[in-house]
């Protein structure tokens, strides 16, 4: 196989600012050139309400820096391994929207909502977004992590594909043993019209297997499906996948067709460095083994070539460590974090390195470029064992400029007032949290009320603080992966409910016998009676 001459380059980066939030399950978003954080395991620091952090490395040095949300943004959890990617109404608008999809909540608990986050204003001191949950009918795809969703465009039309991922076990079939049991979705591609919300779903006989944690590529109407692990088979999947989605007057055609020359790999990065060129880098070949080889991928027309490239000098760190993630930053720039040695003095810290997949000649400014690419990364090594592609990652980015403009140091003391983003929610009808008056009243709370998902229906989020929970209730209901309902649903949970007060039945007294009177005799009486008995 042909190699690639594009040259790559490693560099570390130090984190000076929120370090501890950079976990494997993150993701980032890239809007006019700047790279965004999202995705926390936990809920969101006190540095970022929002959770959400504008990503700024220069020098060698990383920093992030909060950002807010519109008053009319709806709520957006922290999720982590969420599907993602780009959607313009046309293939060559300059506007666009990051979908979200699916991924973890704090309570580790999977979501089935898709939002739609736009960026409204940018300042030097302030980035506003939007966020909007969409609804959907039809055929809803269920919640799931590890898949991957894209756009397609044919004959002025846009849809998104979603496919694979991964889901818990139905309650029907779960036991105490097998709660946090997850298996493979089915292998059914949705179709997604956010025109009119309705979704539909295609079975492909093509497909056998729900793949979670590949690598998907989108160019106009085609998108390639390439690696991806079955937990069923306990295999990475050598196959290449091409769908075709055909958008007509009428109903849509969706046809797959299996291609030579796949790459057995699960949890690889994708990063777009030209209009059609693409580099395949990180993943792994097996649990215990990482893929330290990168591919270069062409697309030209309805063809797709892999060929092998000469990857960068890899640190010892990198070649020695037990697992790695990462995400694309985009213009042909990687973020990729190795786990932290024990002995730092924060112990979830990790090491950060920036991997250049083009060559310092070609690294100018670019165009805006409307291909978008999704693909996954690596595990979260708290709620698995290591290389377990249940906890890889799934991501999507646009091939953006990175170079930040200068901005100002971040300083809460910049804030404007809280009650500007928008970023509360009424949850029961007795809510009590007023943002005018409101300060923390847990220390897991920081500057926005805690809360947490009650598990009635679709779920909703309610207030530990209107729910008068405790900060241990609080605490332990978010770290196990349990049920919780709020007062208002805690009916529907007979396990949870509190015993109701039985109502005494009054009982008669009944009344006390009466001592029967003994007659006294006299002594002759008594010799004159046993006299006659005797006789």
């Amino acid at each position: 196989m042909a190699q690639s001459t594009d040259k790559m380059s490693l560099q570390m980066v130090s984190t000076i600012s929120n370090s501890s939030l950079l976990q494997p399950g993150f993701s980032l978003l890239n809007f006019d050139g700047l790279v965004f954080f999202f995705g926390q395991k936990g809920w969101p620091k006190r540095s970022c309400p929002t959770g959400v952090f504008l990503l700024d490395i220069k020098q060698n040095e990383l920093k992030m820096k909060p950002v807010f949300f519109s008053k009319d943004s709806c709520y957006l959890p922290p999720l982590r391994y969420p599907a993602l990617c780009t959607f313009r109404s046309d293939a060559r608008a300059d506007e666009y929207h990051y979908i979200i999809h699916g991924g973890k909540t704090p309570n580790n608990d999977l979501s089935d909502k898709i939002y739609l986050i736009s960026l409204v204003s940018k300042t030097s001191k302030k980035i506003t977004f939007q966020c909007i949950e969409k609804d959907l009918g039809g055929d809803v795809p269920e919640a799931r992590y590890g898949h991957s969703m894209n756009v397609v465009h044919s004959r002025g039309k846009s849809m998104s594909v979603l496919f694979g991922g991964r889901s818990y076990t139905p309650l029907a079939q779960r036991t105490t043993e097998t709660w946090n049991s997850v298996v493979d979705c089915l292998p059914s591609v949705f179709l997604i019209d956010f025109e009119f919300g309705c979704c539909t779903s295609y079975i492909l006989p093509e497909l056998q297997d729900g793949l979670s944690f590949h690598v998907s590529i989108a160019r106009d109407d085609t998108i390639y499906i390439l690696g991806g692990h079955s937990l069923q088979n306990n295999t990475r999947s050598p196959n290449l996948y091409r769908l075709k989605i055909d958008l007509p007057l009428g109903s849509p055609a969706v046809t797959c067709t299996i291609l030579p020359g796949g790459i057995s790999v699960s949890s690889a990065i994708v990063t777009q460095i030209s209009d059609n060129e693409f580099v395949l880098v990180g993943g792994y070949h097996s649990d215990n083994q990482k893929r330290l080889a990168c591919n270069t991928i062409v697309l030209e027309d309805s063809k797709i070539e892999i060929v092998e490239s000469v990857g960068p000098e890899w640190t010892p760190d990198i070649k020695h460590c037990r697992m790695w993630f990462g995400c694309d930053m985009g213009k042909g720039s990687v973020l990729l974090g190795i786990p932290g040695a024990n002995k730092q003095i924060i112990p979830d810290a990790n090491y950060f390195y920036i991997l250049r997949c083009k060559g310092a000649e070609e690294d100018k400014e670019e165009e805006l470029i409307t291909q978008t690419c999704s693909q996954t990364s690596s595990e979260d090594p708290g709620d698995s064992t290591p290389f377990e592609d249940s906890e890889e990652f799934f991501f999507s980015a646009e091939a953006n400029s990175f170079d930040a403009d200068d901005a100002d140091t971040y300083n809460e003391d910049d804030e404007e007032d809280e009650s500007e983003t928008g970023y509360w929610i009424t949850c029961c009808a007795s809510c009590n949290i007023d943002i005018n008056t409101w300060v923390p009243f847990y220390s897991t709370e920081l500057n926005k009320p805690a809360m947490i998902l009650c598990s009635s229906g679709a779920g909703h989020w309610v207030h530990a603080q209107c729910m008068d929970l405790s900060e241990t209730m609080l605490l332990g209901l978010s770290e196990a992966n349990v049920k919780y309902f709020c007062n208002e649903h805690i009916d529907l949970n007979k396990g949870l409910q509190t015993p109701q007060k039985v109502m005494c039945l009054k009982k008669t007294p009944m009344k006390p016998l009466r001592k029967k009177k003994t007659m006294k005799l006299s002594t002759s009486t008594k010799k004159s009676f046993l006299r006659r008995l005797f006789e």
